[in-house]
């Protein structure tokens, strides 16, 4: 059976089809994951509805600081605070820094991503953290969070969707942060990620889709959903030289560990 980390939902996506499909093909636990307040309210109510399958992540992402949006950030933090306090979550997500298309809004992001770190330590929630192309910041704020988690268990995030390398990966597991591994280790020039994914230990690998972005290959280009997710594990353990049914029974053991689930 399979975990899927990390999927999207959107109010009126069809998640009775996407469950169904999902556990046809295995994949019997998954995470929806917010950061608008769209994706929060979709994840809160699949949770709601399918506790047996769904748990609920919410957050702002850094769309939110991109966008000039933290302007009151007490604000947003209050409102993500109400909803921790729902039915159904098991971690505060995503949320993280992007410097892809707007690094000029770094310290707002930094300041959006500092203080949903500080509301997951005060809750003692887990956190879904997005980086791309600020990884010395990430790992510094993740670094700074480490030293003053006092949760019971050792697992402080996960780096979803994670593209880097196995020396960013290995630092990141330093901190207590899962690798994630998304449809783009499928990708045919994603040589350098498998060669992360091969490297990742056993006890810090897990899976996700990213639903509905990121289809793995053959669906590469369509939409994305947790019914993809052996394709991700097939490469995963072609790269690992292990059965596929060994990366689903520690992949799914590590996220019950992680999400408490």
């Amino acid at each position: 059976m399979y975990f899927d980390t990390h999927m999207h939902l959107e109010p009126g996506d069809d998640v009775s089809g996407l469950t169904q499909r999902a556990a046809e093909a295995g994949v019997t636990r998954m995470v929806a994951v917010g950061g608008t307040i769209e994706m929060n309210a979709a994840a809160l109510a699949a949770a709601a509805s399918r506790p047996d399958v769904f748990g609920a992540a919410v957050a702002f992402d850094r769309h939110v600081a991109e966008t000039g949006g933290v302007g009151d950030l007490p604000a947003l933090v209050a409102e993500v605070r109400g909803l921790l306090d729902r039915p159904g979550i098991v971690a505060v997500g995503e949320t993280g820094l992007d410097y892809h298309y707007s690094p000029e809004t770094a310290a707002e992001q930094k300041a959006l991503f500092g203080a949903q770190l500080d509301l997951a330590r005060e809750k003692g929630l887990p956190v879904i953290v997005h980086s791309r192309e600020a990884e010395a910041d990430t790992l510094s704020m993740l670094g700074a969070q480490r030293t003053a988690w006092t949760h019971a268990d050792e697992h402080m995030a996960v780096l979803h969707c994670f593209t880097g390398t196995a020396d960013i990966a290995m630092a990141l597991i330093e901190q207590g942060v899962f690798i994630s591994f998304s449809g783009i280790v499928t990708f045919r020039n994603a040589d350098a990620l498998r060669e992360a994914a091969a490297a990742v230990p056993d006890e810090w690998l897990l899976l996700e889709t990213d639903t509905p972005y990121l289809a793995p290959v053959p669906h590469r280009g369509k939409p994305n959903e947790p019914a993809y997710i052996p394709h991700i594990a097939a490469v995963l353990a072609a790269v690992r030289g292990v059965s596929i049914e060994h990366i689903a029974a520690i992949t799914t053991a590590n996220a019950h560990r992680l999400f408490g689930l």
